[in-house]
């Protein structure tokens, strides 16, 4: 997994609801109920990661598999150690 794609999807997500949040922020209903801003920010910034930010999670599931599928086929220490050990 490039760290590079994690962190873009993190800071994209974090946006997602940050903006939303800061433009609730400015009506003065919502300074008085906050947490009503933060859950409509919150479904604001949910409904925008799906819809907008597929691509950066592809890339990062993508690279999550890869390292896992990496792990899998390295083989363990107990395996090398069986394959060097001659009374076996």
């Amino acid at each position: 997994m490039k760290a590079r794609s994690a962190v873009v999807y993190s800071v994209l997500r974090l946006l997602a609801f940050l903006v939303p949040f800061a433009i609730l922020m400015l009506f003065p209903i919502m300074r008085e109920y906050y947490w009503l801003a933060a859950v409509f920010a919150a479904l604001i910034g949910l409904s925008l990661s799906l819809l907008l930010l597929r691509r950066p999670l592809d890339e990062v599931t993508t690279g999550l598999a890869e390292r896992r599928a990496r792990e899998k086929r390295a083989p363990s220490d107990e395996q090398v150690e069986d394959d060097l050990d001659p009374e076996r």
